[in-house]
C-alpha cells in the first residue's frame, strides 16, 4: 500500500478521481429511473464524461430523453466536474471537520493550477462561496423569465439547471430537441444572464478571488492581467469576425436587426470558448465561421476556471514570445514583467501535445465517420476544448466515433493539467551535468 501511495502522484490522483466520477455517473445513468426508454452503456458513458468534463456534447437529448432523476444526476456531475472533484471533496472534508493533509493539498494545488500550497483552503472556501452565490443570482434572474413560461416548479428547476450549466461552462440544456437557446435568440435577459455566467466562470477562480480584494486592474497580478486582457481581446475579435462572416447569412444573422446581429455574434464569440450554448444554429454557420470558431475553441477559457482549452494564458504567452522574437528581444516580457523561460517551454509543450491529440483523433474519425472534414474537425476540437458546440453530428456518430470523442473529452479535461505538473516536476530536478551547446538552423 505504501508503494501504491508513492506512485499516486497528484496528477495520477486527478486522473483517477475524474475516472471515478465518470464511472459513478455512468452507473447512475444506466439505472431505469434515469431514462424513459433505457440507455446503452456507451451512451451513458458518453453523457457522464461530457457532464464531468463540462463539455456539453450529447448523443441523447437531455430535456426529453432523461427523467428528472437522470437530469439531476447530470446536474450533479456538472457541478462537481466544474468545481473539480478535489474542491468538492475538500468541501465535504470541511463540513465533516476533517484535516486536509499535505498530500491532499498538493493535489488541490495541481487541480487549481496554483504555484504554491499557501492559502489553498482559504481559496477553496472562496471558490465554493463564489460559485453558489453567482449561480444563485443567475438562477433568480432566469426565474423571472422561466417561471412565467413554465410555472413555479418547472420554471425554478429550469432556472437552477441552466444557471449551474452556464457557470460551469457545461452547455447542457433542457429545452428539448437539441435546440439549446435558439428559441431565445431575441431574448436579451436569458442570453445576457447565461452569457455573463459562463464568461465569469471562464475567468478562473484565482482571478475572481484576487479581483475581490484588489478591485483595480493595475493592482492585479500578472496572471490576472493577462487573463482579463486576453479574454477581452478574444471576445472583441470574435464578435467582429463572426458578425462580418455571418452578416449576410440568411440562416443565422441576416434576418435580425443590427443590434441583434452584434449581440448574437458576441454571444457566439463568448460561447465558443468552452460554454457550448448557442442562440443561432451552429450547423447553419458558414465554413469560414466554423473554421474561425475552431481557433476560439482551441484557446478556451483560463486556468483554474470551469472551462477547457489550452487556456488564455498559454495562448498569450505564445503570442507574446513570437512578438518578442520579431522585435529581436531576448526576454519575453509584458506589463513590465519578464516571464521565466520554463513557462514558455510549458506553454509550447501544451500547444504541441494538444495539436497532436486533435490531429490523431481527427484522422481516426475521418476513417470511422461519413461526415465532412470541417464537421469532424469541429467536433474533435469542441470535445478537446470541452466546448460542446456541434454541427449536429454527435448523435449520428458510430460507436467507435463516440468512444473516440469520449476519450477526447476526458483528455481535454485532464491532459494539459497533468502535462503541466509532469513538466514542473522534471524541471525542478537539476541534472548532475550539462551537455555542450551547439546551434542548429531554424526556419
Amino acid at each position: 500500500m505504501e508503494k501504491l501511495g508513492d506512485r499516486l502522484t497528484p496528477a495520477r490522483v486527478l486522473v483517477l478521481g475524474f475516472l471515478a466520477l465518470i464511472i459513478i455517473g455512468t452507473v447512475l445513468l444506466i439505472l431505469p429511473v434515469s431514462t424513459y426508454q433505457g440507455i446503452s452503456i456507451l451512451d451513458a458513458l458518453f453523457t457522464a464524461t461530457s457532464a464531468v468534463c463540462v463539455t456539453g456534447l450529447v448523443v441523447q437529448d437531455t430535456g426529453t430523453f432523461f427523467t428528472p432523476f437522470g437530469q439531476a444526476v447530470i446536474l450533479l456531475l456538472i457541478q462537481v466536474g466544474g468545481l473539480g472533484f478535489m474542491t468538492a471533496g475538500t468541501l465535504i472534508f470541511i463540513i465533516l471537520g476533517k484535516r486536509i493533509t499535505l498530500k491532499e493539498r498538493l493535489v488541490i494545488q495541481e487541480a487549481l493550477n496554483q504555484l504554491t500550497i499557501a492559502g489553498l483552503i482559504r481559496l477553496i472556501k472562496k471558490i465554493i462561496i463564489f460559485t453558489f452565490i453567482i449561480e444563485g443570482i443567475g438562477a433568480i434572474i432566469l426565474a423571472f423569465r422561466f417561471i412565467p413560461l413554465w410555472g413555479w416548479e418547472k420554471g425554478a428547476y429550469y432556472s437552477i439547471f441552466h444557471a449551474v450549466s452556464a457557470f460551469c461552462n457545461a452547455g447542457f440544456d433542457l429545452m428539448g430537441n437539441f435546440q439549446s437557446l435558439t428559441g431565445f435568440a431575441d431574448d436579451y435577459l436569458v442570453r445576457g444572464v447565461i452569457m455573463s455566467l459562463f464568461i465569469i466562470g471562464g475567468l478562473g477562480f484565482t482571478v475572481l478571488a484576487e479581483f475581490q480584494v484588489k478591485r483595480r486592474f493595475k493592482l492585479l497580478s500578472l496572471h490576472s492581467k493577462i487573463v482579463i486582457s486576453a479574454t477581452l481581446f478574444l471576445l472583441l475579435l470574435g464578435t467582429i469576425t463572426i458578425c462580418i462572416l455571418e452578416y449576410t447569412n440568411s440562416h443565422t444573422l441576416e434576418g435580425l436587426e443590427f443590434f441583434q446581429r452584434v449581440f448574437n455574434s458576441f454571444f457566439t464569440s463568448a460561447t465558443a470558448r468552452t460554454a457550448g450554448f448557442n442562440t443561432i444554429p451552429t450547423d447553419m454557420l458558414q465554413d469560414s465561421t466554423l473554421y474561425f470558431i475552431l481557433a476560439l475553441m482551441f484557446v478556451g477559457a483560463s486556468p483554474a476556471s470551469t472551462g477547457g482549452g489550452i487556456k488564455t494564458t498559454t495562448f498569450s504567452i505564445i503570442i507574446i514570445a513570437v512578438i518578442s522574437i520579431i522585435k529581436g528581444q531576448e526576454d519575453v516580457s509584458i506589463y513590465k514583467r519578464r516571464l521565466p523561460f520554463y513557462i514558455l517551454n510549458k506553454a509550447l509543450s501544451i500547444v504541441v501535445v494538444s495539436v497532436t491529440i486533435i490531429f490523431i483523433i481527427s484522422i481516426f474519425l475521418t476513417i470511422t465517420e461519413d461526415f465532412s472534414f470541417i464537421g469532424i474537425l469541429f467536433e474533435t476540437v469542441s470535445a478537446f476544448g470541452t466546448v460542446g458546440l456541434s454541427t449536429g453530428i454527435t448523435p449520428e456518430l458510430s460507436p467507435l466515433g463516440r468512444g473516440l470523442i469520449t476519450f477526447t473529452m476526458f483528455t481535454g479535461r485532464v491532459g494539459p493539467l497533468t502535462l503541466t505538473l509532469a513538466l514542473a516536476q522534471r524541471l525542478k530536478k537539476k541534472a548532475p551535468f550539462r551537455y555542450p551547446e551547439e546551434r542548429i538552423l531554424i526556419g
